[in-house]
């Protein structure tokens, strides 16, 4: 086993390479056989436990975690936990992550004004069609809070240009590197290369892992993402997620999910924190098939996982 003695004591478990990368296990998670044992059997049930064919990008996986957190420990499970895959929308939560640290150092605050600009403002339709707000547009005068808002509760592609222009990639990167998510880094704003930065405009796409997507929402959950004021500040917006047709639509009524979604063309995705008062998990799934085709399996995947997180919870506490 291999060892680098300059990371953060918190990660420990090397597992594989991605981007150049090593991929790390936090030591503060108990890694569950059984549960992903069974996880696996409801992901092969579903018939997402295959190769999924991507057009021009090839075969990929699914790559799916749970952390259960009900026990005294975090209790890690999944399948292809550290396949990195296209994370779509989901990785605006890493921006709003790093926009709020500014904010809590004091750079600007929550009520600052910030100016739309072209190229950022690239939407036409809403990502969410039920939402009332207009579309952002070049001139608009709008506060980082809207921007906030826009981005983590309706998809906003402009809002999240924006606030990826605000915070600055190499600082949002910065942060992802000093949390252990090697290969999740920010590398794209949400508009064609030819609008790019010069600095980016040949740049892999981003990419991340259910393991690293999973790790945030949990250091949310602990308010230890960054700081407490940023982790219930990401707790609130997270709450008011306005797309609740994936994971969201198999929970029942009454139970508080804090996530993030994200889709486009072949990609699928899901994650956040399940809280009904008693029975506690954290769940991240990113599925590389169309959101048209899997919306209906997801459904059921979070029913099975709901059900299957219950269960374990009443024979823990037998």
């Amino acid at each position: 086993m291999k060892f680098i003695w300059f990371i953060p004591l918190i990660i420990i478990l090397h597992i594989n390479l991605v981007h150049g990368q090593e991929v790390f296990i936090p030591r503060y998670y108990v890694l569950d056989q059984p549960l992903s044992d069974s996880l696996h059997a409801i992901v092969r049930d579903l018939g997402l436990d295959k190769n999924f064919d991507v057009g021009a990008d090839g075969k990929e996986q699914i790559s799916f975690a749970v952390i259960d957190l009900t026990g005294q420990k975090p209790r890690l499970a999944g399948v292809n936990y550290t396949n990195f895959i296209y994370p779509a929308s989901v990785y605006k939560m890493y921006v709003a992550a790093e926009v709020l640290h500014q904010i809590d150092k004091g750079k600007y605050a929550l009520t600052t004004s910030y100016n739309i600009k072209f190229p950022n403002a690239v939407d036409t339709v809403k990502e969410i069609k039920t939402d009332p707000r207009p579309l952002l547009k070049d001139g608009d005068k709008v506060t980082v809070n809207y921007l906030l808002d826009l981005m983590l509760t309706r998809s906003d592609n402009s809002a999240a240009n924006c606030l990826i222009d605000l915070a600055g990639r190499k600082n949002i990167n910065k942060f992802i590197d000093e949390n252990g998510w090697y290969g999740s880094e920010v590398t794209r704003k949400f508009l064609s290369r030819k609008y790019e930065d010069p600095a980016y405009k040949k740049i892999r796409g981003t990419m991340t892992c259910a393991l690293h997507a999973a790790d945030f929402m949990f250091k949310i959950y602990n308010d230890k993402l960054i700081s407490p004021w940023v982790s219930m500040q990401l707790k609130t917006f997270l709450g008011r997620q306005r797309d609740t047709t994936k994971l969201a639509a198999g929970l029942p009524h009454g139970v508080m999910f804090y996530h993030k979604t994200g889709w486009w063309k072949y990609w699928t995705n899901d994650v956040g924190i399940v809280d009904n008062g008693k029975i506690r998990y954290i769940i991240s799934c990113f599925v590389p098939v169309q959101e048209g085709k899997i919306d209906p399996n997801l459904k059921i995947l979070s029913e099975r996982v709901y059900r299957l997180m219950t269960t374990k919870a009443a024979k823990n506490n037998r």
